[in-house]
Order: structure tokens, then sequence, then C-alpha cells
């Protein structure tokens, strides 16, 4: 019950700023610029921001675990290139394919996996390294699908994809952010505390804007695509990835934070590159809404499943 109600509290206020969004869209204060701007701000400064401060704040040499740390990425990448190659076979509508595989592998595990953990544990010493293995994928690859599967009328071409994938905002900061930890360079208090401000932006800008721009009768047109990739991200990519872990030897704060990283709902940053890539956002946002709701029931069903056979203590 303490992790349900712990998710509820997780999840919840996402839903509350959503709704909020779609109340000011309808009431006028919120309009179609306002969406635009917001997102356009959104891609190429406040998600920068905050994928600089996270990548620099991980501590690349402090209680290194390399296996773990290739056991998260080796995850993320078959559950990439696994969804996509099935999408590319199985979905007819080839213009929602980049929003489908996105959201069906893209967690929020940066900021639900260090809460949840912090919850249970009182420390997130594994969170990082779940994050070095998975968030830099998780950006790299939705940069790389998104920009082969975008719905544009250019003409598309090796080319002008992998320039648009390395000046790509996100694949930068990431990059800066990663370049800034290994060489342990910390930003004058002030100019951290300003990066940091932006960054934090984020996600309520995207939440209010997904509830701005949501539209019902869109959302009902794309619920059986977002069910399935729901269903990928909240149950079957968890159930298969989950006992290899187990069978490996991981326990406690290690397993936690890779139920997180399998488990956790689609990250509302799904909508931010979707929206400013030429991809569908309107299925982004369903899958978005759709996985937040139910994974604080998915999520507590399987931690208490993993306490029920002891292999979380906590």
């Amino acid at each position: 019950m303490n992790a349900l109600i712990y998710s509820l509290n997780a999840t919840v206020p996402i839903f509350v700023i959503i709704l909020i969004g779609l109340y000011l869209r309808r009431k006028g204060v919120i309009n179609e610029g306002f969406i635009s701007s917001a997102n356009k701000i959104n891609f190429k400064l406040a998600l920068p921001c905050m994928l600089v401060i996270d990548m620099m704040n991980i501590d690349l040499k402090a209680d290194f675990d390399p296996k773990y740390i290739l056991f998260c990425a080796i995850v993320t990448t078959i559950s990439f290139w696994t969804i996509w190659g099935l999408a590319k076979i199985f979905i007819k509508d080839k213009k929602i394919i980049g929003a489908f595989v996105q959201g069906s592998f893209r967690s929020s595990a940066a900021v639900l996996g260090t809460a949840l953990i912090v919850n249970i544990y009182g420390n997130s010493s594994m969170a990082p390294f779940m994050m070095i293995g998975s968030v830099p994928l998780y950006n790299i690859y939705s940069v790389i699908v998104l920009t082969f599967e975008a719905d544009t009328k250019q003409e598309k071409t090796i080319g002008k994809a992998v320039k648009g994938i390395f000046t790509n905002p996100i694949i930068l900061s990431i990059a800066a952010g990663l370049l800034l930890a290994y060489f342990h360079v910390d930003f004058p208090v002030m100019l951290d505390s300003t990066i940091s401000t932006i960054g934090r932006m984020t996600t309520p800008l995207a939440l209010l804007a997904i509830g701005a721009g949501f539209s019902t009768s869109e959302a009902i047109r794309k619920l059986k695509p977002a069910l399935v990739a729901s269903m990928l991200k909240l149950v079957i990519i968890p159930l298969v990835f989950l006992p290899i872990a187990i069978k490996l030897g991981y326990r406690n704060e290690e397993l936690i934070a890779i139920l997180i990283m399998l488990g956790a709902p689609t990250t509302p940053s799904c909508y931010i590159m979707a929206k400013n890539m030429d991809n569908d956002a309107d299925l982004t946002t369903s899958i978005v809404v759709l996985t937040t709701a139910l994974s604080a029931f998915t999520i507590t069903a399987m931690l208490f499943v993993l306490r029920y056979y002891g292999f979380v203590v906590a």
C-alpha cells in the first residue's frame, strides 16, 4: 500500500498539471502560439539545460560499476532496436512509427527512478549508474528514430539525417554534460543556479503544453497504438528483462533501479522531441498520459512480487 501511495504521489501531480494546461487552453489563457513557443523553448533551451546538469552531476569515477552500466545499456539498446524493427513490420501508418517507438522504450527514469529509490532505501547510489547506461541512449536513440521517421516533405538522405543527429540540441547537451562530468568541471554558483532553474522548467512547461494541445478526438483515434505502446513500456519489457537481471544476481537497490528503467512511464520529454522533430505529438501525448496513469499500479504490482520472493528487501 505504501508503494502504491508513493507511486500515486509521483504520478497524480503530472495529471493535475496536464489538466491545468487543458483548462487554460479552453479558457483562452493559452493559445496555439503559446504551445508552439513553449515547445521550442523546451527543445532548444530548457531540456538541453536539464540534460547538461543531469549529466555533469553524475560521478563517472566514484564506485564505478561497468557491468551494471553495460547491462542497462544493452537492455536499452535491445529494446529500442527490437521495437523499431517490429514497428516497421506491423504498423501500417508509417507516420506514427517514430512517436510509437520513442514512447514504447523511453522511461522517465531520471526523475521517478531517483525519487523512488530514495523513498525505499534513503539514498540513490545506484540510480546514477542506471542513468549512465540508459538516459544518454534514450536521447540518442530517440533523435535517431525521430530523424529517420519524421513526417517531412524534405528528401531524406543519410547525410542529412546524420547531420541532423549530430547537430541536435539534445545530443550536444548530453555530450557537453558528460565531458563536464568526466573532467569534474563545476560551474560558478550563479551560472549553475541559472542553468538548473531553466532546466527545471522542462517538465512543467511540457506538461502544460501537453494539456493545452490535447485533442480528445485524436486521442480516441490513436488509442490502439497508444495502448500497445503502453503495454510494451509498462509490462512486456519489464517481464522480459527483470528475470534476466535477477538471474544475473541483481538484488535490492540495483534491481529497483532496473525496474524503474524498464517500467517507469514515458517521459514528457518525448512530447517535446516528437513535436519539434515532425513526428506524431498527439500519439506521444496519449502514450504519456496512459503510461503515467497505469504505471502507479504496474510498478506497485512488480515491486510487491519482487518483495514477496525476497529479491528486494527494504
